[in-house]
């Protein structure tokens, strides 16, 4: 991930590569944005409250009071609203704004914003109190849908409109057999429909939306149908495009000649699924960058 980032930002970048909790000393900045690590509180899990993974989000709240931004944006799994009966959300806010800041709660689904991908994640938005809502009396928005059924929205993206293009030239994807885990449930989406979530795994990825769909054949035990070539992992550049990265952005494998391609090609798909889809984190920054741009208007 690192590499990837100095690759596409050579000019706006300074990495710290260490383990967090050994960072001693947080820079100035403006906006600060992160996502503390999800397993813990994932439905997908174990979903244990004394995970100690749950408590990294002490070091994002360290990393605040040392550097005090006029905002602060963490994203995180759905489950994080309900482990511990929704005491653990509740217990996370008030630390948060322990350090200073008016902070929202915010459960969004990707496909709302321009995303063709079924993807629920909560986004905490922290206003710092005394140096944007005392001084500027400014509250940052509720996140408004610009895709849906509704008239005055636009349609929702399909993965017709994201990825029919590459269907003949997909590049690369993961190969291998698939488990009993895999195969007990739907993982292959039509092509008008959104894509289900993009995971951090190359063996997890969604099937192409190409062929004919998965049959149910028993409870928790799903069929594919055809060959290998109508039933398909989505390819890297596919679920890129599903994460609406644009065409240009890249991924570095690792470089690492003595892994398998399966093993340098995971790399990628666990930077993709782990991002925040492009297209949703500009919609949940623009209201941030609108403010920046009006403040900086008044002062000229």
């Amino acid at each position: 991930a690192n590499q990837t980032y100095k690759i596409n930002f050579p000019k706006h970048i300074v990495q710290q590569q260490k383990d967090i909790r050994k960072v001693a000393k947080f820079p100035k900045c403006n906006v600060m944005l992160g996502g503390f690590p999800c397993p813990g509180f994932s439905e997908a899990g174990p979903r244990l409250i004394d995970d100690e993974r749950n408590f990294l989000y002490i070091h994002f709240i360290r990393a605040l009071l040392q550097s005090q931004p006029e905002f602060f944006v963490a994203e995180n799994v759905k489950g994080m609203m309900t482990l511990g009966k929704g005491e653990v959300i509740k217990q996370i806010i008030e630390d948060f704004e322990s350090a200073g800041y008016s902070v929202t709660p915010y459960l969004v689904n990707a496909r709302d914003f321009g995303v063709p991908q079924l993807r629920e994640r909560v986004f905490l938005v922290g206003v710092h109190r005394e140096k944007v809502i005392k001084k500027y009396k400014f509250e940052y928005p509720t996140p408004q849908k610009s895709h849906g059924d509704m008239e005055n929205l636009k349609p929702y993206v399909t993965l017709n409109d994201a990825i029919r293009d590459l269907e003949k030239d997909p590049g690369p994807y993961f190969k291998g057999s698939y488990s009993s885990i895999y195969l007990s449930r739907n993982r292959k989406k039509k092509w008008d429909d959104q894509s289900f979530t993009i995971q951090a795994s190359g063996r997890q990825a969604p099937l192409h939306p190409g062929g004919e769909e998965m049959i149910k054949v028993d409870k928790d035990k799903w069929q594919l149908v055809g060959g290998e070539e109508f039933n398909r992992r989505l390819s890297v550049k596919e679920i890129a495009r599903i994460q609406t990265f644009p065409d240009w952005f890249e991924f570095s494998d690792g470089g690492n000649v003595n892994i398998s391609e399966n093993g340098r090609l995971d790399k990628i798909y666990k930077q993709i699924g782990n991002a925040v889809p492009v297209m949703l984190a500009k919609a949940i920054a623009q209201p941030i960058a609108d403010f920046a741009k009006n403040k900086l208007a008044t002062q000229k």
